[in-house]
């Protein structure tokens, strides 16, 4: 990236140090810790810390400039020729400036939210539109009201597709993130449970989530889950669903899986292939190639993207154990249809004779999270053979099964922590055990590979 003095004085009331020629910052940041040298600087204000005490370690990092709020005093000491834009709140700079930056490049900006899937949809996407031109996306969780306009600016000049993903967890936080980047294309993956604690309801979630489309463009087109009766209501001309049911714009069909991954046929697309698990990404895919047909990619590139396209992190993750296991870590978060989803991913393995869910506590689902977490046990059924629970509200789900008389064959096993969970699995493990680890980002569920590891190598050195 590069912006320039003048798109940044552009967003200040005034500004330090005339300047005398033209300048670019080759990236913005808010944390002197992470800061590169020739960034521009801008320092947030939170609740508990003020980025503007920080002025003197970004500098010392290799600041150029820096965005300054009128109200907080210059530093005494601060060298004569190091520029200050000042404004009148540093946060709101920051997203005008992302916005001025993203007409300045101008690139096709999509826009991804959903329950789950988004951060696998944005992937894909990526994977996808690299055939078709430079593209870039969201780093990380980068998808809230600071990260997305850091997303917008780190984007390189020659951007010509920008895929922005888009978190919430409550009312007008998707709005302002949709007015800010004003995407031509947009994605609502699904409706889960996730933010039920703050939004009350499941229609409550789908309110605003459609937010999204506050933003988009004249003529741009919103993708959506066709099978989700939640956002059937969006039947603008710009919307377009996608889903396994008939009434979709473009329905999925032909669904089959292997040991690879699923083919599938994609209407209006044609038949596509996909490297992953989970029959849940299948319309992952679906609504990702659909949006890329839309935007004028041809079937050889979306094939082809989605041929090579690398999930990010704790999504479904397959690694070998130190004892010949198969590890299936999708541990980076969980509401109960993703939860739901995995149990499936985990039922269509084949070629195993112990089939082991580890599954943990749910957050963010208010009233109803005793119910929601007990509505797993249905799904918890042949060929799993074990069920070990973490946490305090995952015990809720094992004592769900145990009063079902449709699990009788399930060892049903409870672990108070993570550790306890590492030991009770260790013996269940071998080259005849495929293992599932899902549960919400706060147990840290993924601690039990590296605490297998931990272990299996003291075992060794005795």
């Amino acid at each position: 990236m590069s912006v320039s003095h003048e798109l940044v004085k552009r967003v200040a009331t005034k500004t330090r140090v005339e300047q005398v020629e033209s300048i670019n910052y080759m990236s913005v940041s808010i944390d002197t810790r992470s800061l590169q040298s020739g960034a521009l600087y801008i320092p947030i204000v939170g609740e508990r810390f003020d980025g503007h005490q920080f002025l003197a370690q970004a500098i010392e990092a290799g600041a150029k400039a820096a965005i300054w709020q009128g109200d907080v005093p210059v530093p005494k000491d601060l060298p004569d020729s190091f520029q200050l834009y000042f404004v009148q709140d540093t946060l709101t700079t920051l997203q005008e400036l992302a916005k001025q930056y993203r007409a300045e490049v101008n690139p096709s900006v999509i826009a991804v939210t959903g329950s789950n899937g988004k951060t696998t949809v944005k992937d894909m996407l990526s994977s996808i539109l690299t055939f078709a031109g430079p593209t870039y996306k969201t780093q990380g969780n980068f998808n809230n009201h600071i990260g997305l306009p850091l997303t917008i600016l780190g984007m390189p000049k020659d951007c010509q597709y920008l895929i922005l993903e888009m978190g919430m967890s409550g009312y007008g936080e998707i709005h302002l993130l949709s007015m800010l980047s004003l995407p031509n294309a947009a994605v609502i993956t699904n409706i889960g449970e996730s933010h039920m604690e703050q939004l009350g309801s499941r229609e409550g979630i789908a309110k605003a989530k459609a937010e999204i489309r506050d933003g988009l463009v004249e003529a741009g087109t919103l993708y959506i889950d066709g099978d989700e009766p939640l956002l059937a209501t969006l039947t603008e001309d710009t919307v377009c669903s996608v889903g396994f049911s008939q009434s979709s714009d473009r329905q999925i069909s032909e669904v089959h899986a292997n040991a690879e991954g699923f083919h599938f046929t994609l209407h209006g697309v044609g038949q596509l292939v996909i490297p992953l698990l989970g029959r849940h990404n299948v319309k992952n895919a679906a609504l990702a190639a659909s949006l890329a047909a839309g935007l004028g990619l041809s079937y050889d590139q979306i094939q082809a993207g989605l041929k090579q396209v690398k999930i990010s992190s704790m999504r479904l993750e397959r690694s070998k154990g130190s004892r010949g296991e198969l590890m299936i870590n999708d541990a980076y978060n969980a509401s109960p249809t993703s939860m739901v989803a995995s149990l499936e991913a985990l039922k269509d393995i084949t070629g195993f004779s112990k089939y082991v869910a580890v599954l943990g506590d749910m957050y963010e689902l208010g009233e109803q999270e005793k119910a929601l977490h007990e509505q797993m046990a249905p799904h918890i059924t042949t060929p799993i053979t074990h069920l070990l629970t973490v946490g305090q509200k995952g015990k809720w789900i094992s004592e769900s099964v145990a009063q079902s008389d449709k699990t009788s064959n399930i060892s049903l096993l409870h672990a108070a922590t993570v550790e306890e969970a590492t030991d009770l699995l260790a013996p269940l493990l071998s080259e005849e055990t495929v293992v599932l680890l899902k549960a919400s980002r706060g147990l840290k569920l993924e601690k039990i590979i590296n605490d297998l590891l931990v272990s299996e190598k003291g075992e060794m050195n005795k």
